[in-house]
């Protein structure tokens, strides 16, 4: 039984390392602009938008479907970065072992 004791306890670890990890990354913020820097938007771990700044110049424009393409285009690239490094993170942290999300 000190086999399966053992595991167990390596199981435990790895659920506290887990789920410290995910604390951190929850307060990483990660940022992606489109447009030429006019649209600047600004996420946490989870990908929920924390930010959006938009250039007053792109306002005046006055095309509502270009700035919305570029709030979805930044807002996306900044969610895949963050997405990126959570896995990044849960691979060093398993050792490369591929888990369910």
């Amino acid at each position: 039984m000190k086999g399966f004791g053992d595991m167990l306890k390596q199981a435990q670890k790895m659920k506290r390392d887990f789920d410290d990890l995910q604390e951190r990354l929850a307060d990483e913020r990660y940022e992606a602009s489109a447009g030429g820097g006019m649209v600047r938007v600004v996420v946490d771990g989870k990908q929920m938008m924390k930010e959006l700044k938009l250039d007053p110049a792109l306002l005046a424009e006055k095309d509502v479907t270009m700035i919305e393409d570029l709030v979805l285009t930044a807002v996306g690239e900044a969610q895949r970065t963050s997405e990126t490094k959570m896995h990044e993170a849960l691979k060093k942290l398993t050792g490369g072992m591929p888990l369910p999300f």
